[in-house]
């Protein structure tokens, strides 16, 4: 695919590295933050130990559903190994145009992995999922040792709902970028015929030779993409659209000192929004665009989220996009299990 006219292209050295813009220094500038508007969930999901990690849409012959990926589904009542859970976009939409004002019931799907404890050393949990061509891919965060190692996975949805089923025998090791702790490939992006996973830290700091790993769909590796160096945490990412664009969570934790930030180039490009320029957290959204000679920024302001007034950090975890009225994300168990809406006019 060619780089779309969206893509950067002047000055040459933004599209090489993010991280090493070279822009000069803009005074403070201000831009629009958007609020999160709190979708309420009932049952087992919403307590914190939830710890949802991922999103993705899932299309069915009954509408499309949303997949919610606990980071431990062994917490839950289903199959051998818990379950997951979701919802019907009819059910979403419909609460946002006020047509219900009940809280959202997620359903439960069984979910079976047979021997994925003894095949994963250090096994700690489930980091991301995807679905392409009927397919669901899911990512795997370990400690073997004294390093992390990551694994990408693959696995069926029954057609009723009644097991997401696991192929343990397809699971592919993806060797982390840097060495830091409780970091591997946390975000997985259906393009096209290719599967592509993202490391957690691309700061310039910390990962001076940033990629993208990309995969088959039988999870065969193929050629590392180039990836531009991005501050802070990238946690998820949507699917990837017709055009190749798609959307990370960007997030910083104020006390995450591991991650040694360089101060950032998309502030000296765009700004940042009210509550980032009184408060160190930063929570927002990036564009990017996937090409076959790289991953490559999209010439936008980032999409920042109005942070807490009290400062609580919230780590967003999960990402997708809801059609062209904007995106639905979640939270991790910090500060809670939250399931929110963000409005945004997509293009």
């Amino acid at each position: 695919m060619l780089c779309l006219t969206a893509c950067w292209r002047t000055p040459p050295s933004l599209v090489q590295n993010m991280g090493t813009l070279g822009a000069a220094p803009v005074e403070e500038i201000e831009i629009p933050e958007k609020d999160v508007v709190l979708i309420p969930l009932e049952g087992p999901i919403k307590a914190s130990q939830s710890e949802l990690s991922g999103l993705a849409w899932f299309e069915t012959d009954a509408g499309n559903l949303l997949l919610l990926l606990p980071q431990y589904p062994e917490r839950f009542t289903g199959g051998d190994e818990g379950a997951i859970f979701a919802l019907n976009e009819r059910d979403i939409i419909s609460w946002l145009d006020g047509k219900n004002t009940e809280s959202l019931m997620p359903i439960q799907i069984p979910f079976y992995a047979p021997g994925i404890s003894s095949k994963v050393r250090g096994f700690e949990g489930y980091e991301a999922i995807s679905v392409n061509e009927g397919r669901v891919y899911l990512s795997i965060e370990s400690k073997p040792g004294p390093g992390m190692m990551g694994y990408l996975v693959s696995g069926i949805l029954e057609p009723d709902l009644s097991a997401l089923r696991l192929d343990v025998d397809s699971l592919a090791k993806i060797e982390p970028q840097a060495r830091l702790s409780n970091m591997t490939d946390e975000s997985i992006i259906a393009a096209g015929s290719s599967l592509i996973t993202l490391f957690e830290a691309y700061g310039a700091n910390v990962n001076k030779n940033p990629v993208a790993h990309r995969f088959d769909l039988e999870l065969n590796p193929s050629q590392d993409l180039s990836f531009p160096s991005i501050e802070y945490r990238i946690t998820d990412a949507t699917a990837a659209d017709e055009n190749g664009i798609f959307w990370v969570i960007n997030y910083f934790y104020p006390g995450d000192t591991k991650l040694k930030p360089i101060p950032d180039p998309l502030v000296d490009i765009y700004g940042e929004g009210e509550t980032h320029l009184e408060q160190v957290g930063v929570e927002r959204l990036v564009a990017l665009q996937f090409t076959e000679n790289g991953i490559q920024p999209v010439a936008q302001p980032p999409v920042y989220l109005r942070l807490l007034e009290d400062g609580t950090a919230r780590n967003w975890e999960g990402l997708v996009r809801l059609g062209d009225r904007g995106f639905l994300l979640v939270t991790d168990q910090y500060p809670e299990t939250l399931f929110g809406f963000i409005r945004y006019d997509h293009p």
